[in-house]
C-alpha cells in the first residue's frame, strides 16, 4: 500500500490499519442505544419566536433548576397539556 509522493517526490508506504478492539468498540457505542431512544421519544420540532429577554429568563431558569431549556420547556408543556386530555 502506498501513499502520495512525500516531501521530496519519494512514495511513503503506508501499514496496514491495526486490528480493532472490541471492547473498546463496545465501550465508544454503548452510549448510542441512550441517544437513539431519546430521539424516538421527541421525535416532533416546534419553534417559536420569542423576544430576547423572554429567550434569557428561561434559559436562566433552566440554569437555575440544573436542567436544559429543552427539559425545562418539555416539563411545561407537559403539565400544560397532559395526554389524558380531550
Amino acid at each position: 500500500m502506498s501513499s502520495a509522493p512525500g516531501k521530496h517526490g519519494k512514495r511513503i508506504a503506508i501499514g496496514v490499519r491495526p486490528p480493532a478492539n472490541p471492547h473498546a468498540e463496545a465501550w465508544v457505542r454503548q452510549g448510542d442505544g441512550e441517544a437513539v431512544g431519546k430521539r424516538e421519544l421527541y421525535t416532533a420540532r416546534l419553534t417559536l419566536d420569542v423576544s430576547p429577554a423572554m429567550r434569557a429568563r428561561i434559559k436562566v431558569a433552566a440554569f437555575h433548576q440544573g436542567i436544559t431549556v429543552a427539559e425545562l420547556l418539555r416539563g411545561l408543556l407537559a403539565r400544560e397539556f397532559p395526554e389524558n386530555t380531550p
